[in-house]
């Protein structure tokens, strides 16, 4: 979309839609974030539902997600520690696109 980083964040500065397919413009990102709104989810839960994405792009994708404050990672204490990911208040808000996007899929795709 965009051909330098500059325009990229030039773009984003001024047009409150284009920060928002920045951030959500690919289907990977869209899919962990449908997962989650459907309850907190561990790295390895993501597997089935993105069957083919690698490990490293998943990395980066979650991480990408915490930094754009919509998820939140949590190191959870037990017999086996294990890392869970769930969504902040900025990431629950998503909730109405990501249904309305599963609608006009349903209705029109």
């Amino acid at each position: 979309m965009f051909r330098t980083q500059q325009q990229r964040r030039d773009l984003c500065k001024k047009c409150p839609v284009a920060r928002v397919a920045d951030i959500l413009g690919d289907s990977c990102t869209l899919l962990i974030l449908r997962d989650l709104l459907e309850k907190p989810r561990r790295f390895s839960d993501f597997g089935n539902s993105l069957s083919g994405i690698s490990s490293r792009t998943l990395s980066n994708k979650l991480k990408r997600l915490e930094k754009d404050g919509l998820m939140v990672r949590k190191e959870l204490a037990g017999r086996i520690s294990h890392v869970e990911y769930a969504l902040t208040k900025k990431g629950v808000a998503l909730h109405d696109v990501i249904e309305a996007m599963r609608k006009y899929g349903k209705k029109y795709l």
